[in-house]
């Protein structure tokens, strides 16, 4: 009688997966993996080697405190002789002198996330079960089946695999590029990433239906995104526009994430004080790039932040030119700073994949927490406003009409309408320098819009958001 085969050791091959999976700049003493691309382990066996067709392996994945396959976060799959595209599956690379050495593909849909990896031996009746070790599961841009895959290997060099970079501001006209570093290739950064996923209101409202659907990068960045800020749960920055840091660090302070980052973790998730767009962003921009999704901060200049959704800054004036300030909350800022993120947006209608843009900084409300976004950077320009998330806040941002009032009594009257004030000079860091890049152009087209393009916009602003009546806008002659 054949003697049952015994696991003795199971090597992860941590080295020479991580390297194959660009993460052996985390570590090369843990398995840290992307989806959709194999990886290697090796089985050591006590007595005698496999053989194929009298033993039955079967291994399984599992993450989250309860593991379900229904879900997606348990996978159970053969040992077969050829792997399966887009699907856990296992196959055999090699056989012999009581080893066996064994290619593993997780989907590429795989939920993200920390993982354990178990094997069951089954002879007969007799079924043995191994827990083999522990892994982490990236996002991959390098995979074609992955939604955040990237088809440029420079831009997967900038803006997955760059950890510092440039957050641009000061104004139109003196643009000042901040150096940053982003570190997340640190050895604890994934690990305070993935605590961040786990600390959201979604998780702990129902972690089970939270974790099913970390698969799909709109749903994480939207998360990461809502816990970047404070403002609805333990974030990790707590925002002051003030001018009193006394008990923090003024925002200009900082030129990096991980100090911020590893004082939420070290301090039990308490919010750091304090941030501005730029810190919201930059740090935003580590967790991302430390998921695996591309991901670049980005820069507006004369940036608009439209209280009340209908497209127009609104300034008030008293009859001799005093500003009213409180007659509107519309704001226009020197420069607002948002992350761009890279995606597939398998949500909205063709075409409308891409970069995405992400704002961590509490503004307004989205759904009823305090985050913008993923709303696609095409749809912005198209004017494609009724597609999710929070297109009309981000046109408005890079678009909205200024608008002038004179104040006279309990009348106003419209005394200047500037269409071309909003959004100027858009920057982000260039890929593989350090020079500026102007996007501008990805946002709006050229300056001079038609009377037909200003009637179409108002036709979605009616038949797409609702608007019973349409807002004054400015026309161009």
């Amino acid at each position: 009688m054949t003697q049952a085969l015994e696991i003795a050791y199971c090597d992860l091959q941590c080295q020479k997966n991580n390297a194959l999976h660009h993460t052996d700049e985390i570590s090369d003493n843990r398995l840290i993996v992307r989806r959709g691309q194999p990886f290697l382990i090796a089985l050591q066996f006590k007595e005698r080697e496999f053989i194929e067709g009298s033993d039955n392996i079967i291994f399984a994945v599992e993450t989250g405190p309860w593991p379900d396959e229904a879900s997606g976060t348990k996978a159970v799959f053969l040992l077969r002789k050829a792997l399966v595209r887009r699907a856990w599956s296992a196959a055999v690379q090699s056989n012999g002198d009581n080893a066996l050495m064994v290619v593993i593909m997780p989907s590429s849909k795989a939920i993200i996330g920390q993982y354990t990896l178990k094997v069951q031996i089954t002879k007969g009746s007799k079924a043995t079960t191994y827990k083999l070790g522990t892994f982490v599961l990236l996002f991959n841009t390098w995979c074609a089946d992955d939604d955040v895959f990237l088809d440029d290997e420079p831009k997967r060099q900038e803006y997955v695999m760059n950890d510092y970079g440039f957050v641009y501001q000061g104004n139109q006209n003196w643009i000042s590029p901040c150096p940053w570093n982003f570190g997340q290739f640190e050895d604890d950064i994934i690990d305070i990433s993935l605590r961040l996923l786990d600390k959201n209101l979604n998780y702990l409202q129902d972690a089970f239906k939270d974790l099913s659907h970390r698969n799909n990068p709109v749903y994480v960045s939207r998360v990461v995104c809502a816990m970047i800020n404070s403002n609805d749960d333990n974030g990790v920055l707590q925002g002051n526009w003030g001018e009193d840091y006394s008990n923090g660090v003024s925002p200009s302070a900082w030129n990096g994430s991980t100090a911020i980052l590893r004082k939420w973790f070290k301090k039990d998730c308490e919010p750091v004080k304090y941030g501005q767009c730029w810190v919201f962003a930059a740090v935003m921009c580590t967790v991302m790039r430390s998921l695996g999704i591309p991901t670049r901060v980005v820069t507006n200049f004369d940036s608009a932040h439209d209280t009340n959704n209908n497209l127009i800054i609104d300034e008030y004036y008293d009859p001799t030119g005093k500003k009213l300030e409180k007659e509107s909350h519309d704001s226009i800022w020197n420069f607002h700073v948002w992350c761009e993120c890279w995606m597939a947006r398998k949500d909205l209608p063709p075409g409308y994949g891409g970069w995405q843009v992400l704002d961590p900084t509490p503004q307004e409300t989205s759904n009823g927490i305090y985050c913008c976004g993923p709303a696609s950077v095409r749809a912005i320009k198209e004017g494609e406003l009724h597609l999710h998330h929070d297109g009309p806040f981000v046109f408005s941002m890079v678009n909205a009409d200024c608008v002038t009032w004179t104040i006279y009594g309990t009348k106003k009257e419209k005394y200047f309408c500037d269409p071309h004030t909003i959004g100027r000079r858009i920057s982000t860091k260039s890929v593989g320098t350090d020079d500026r890049e102007d996007i501008t152009h990805t946002y709006k087209y050229d300056e001079g819009i038609s009377h037909i393009d200003m009637i179409n916009i108002q036709r979605i602003m009616k038949t797409k958001l609702g608007f019973t009546s349409t807002p004054f806008l400015c026309l161009q002659t």
